[in-house]
């Protein structure tokens, strides 16, 4: 059995810290991509407090043939939009900048997608891969606000790790 868990006390430094070990932990040496992120979604669902959702989206080919876009993967919480065009809401914003996304308030977010009406504030980072973005991971908080640039720091660290093992 496995029991990840930061300290108590740990700051959020720690944790992040903690976060990679155990992650590192669970994905070397194993090649299947969905049962890592499904391990990293449930790492993060246990380490960070506050959450309503944490997963990934995945790149994938669109439905019609057409240009990629991020197509739902391994998640804990409510059910979640399946695709979502990349440079639309704040996931497809990620993947498109390849930039790491911090939202204070999803509701003025241009072009937020509302996939969980309690969701207030947000964290999107991509993972990339020779500079490709292959998935993104996404955070979403019913408190406004509730990321910091140390939530990004760490999650951008997390994404880098998992980036040859999703």
């Amino acid at each position: 059995m496995y029991d990840f868990k930061p300290a108590a006390d740990a700051d959020l430094g720690e944790v992040y810290r903690d976060l990679c070990a155990a992650a590192d932990a669970l994905t070397a040496g194993e090649p299947d991509a969905v049962a890592n992120m499904a391990n990293v979604a449930a790492l993060l669902w246990e380490f960070l407090p506050d959450l309503n959702w944490a997963g990934f989206y995945r790149v994938g080919p669109a439905k019609d043939g057409g240009a990629d876009e991020l197509v739902l993967g391994p998640f804990v919480g409510r059910p979640a939009c399946i695709r979502i065009p990349f440079g639309k809401g704040v996931c497809g914003t990620a993947a498109e900048s390849r930039a790491a996304q911090l939202v204070e308030d999803v509701h003025a977010f241009p072009g937020h997608i509302a996939c969980d009406s309690a969701s207030a504030s947000e964290l999107v980072v991509p993972v990339l891969r020779d500079g490709a973005v292959i998935a993104v991971i996404d955070l979403d908080s019913p408190t406004p606000a509730r990321f910091t640039e140390a939530d990004a720091e760490g999650v951008t660290a997390l994404a880098a790790l998992l980036s040859d093992r999703v």
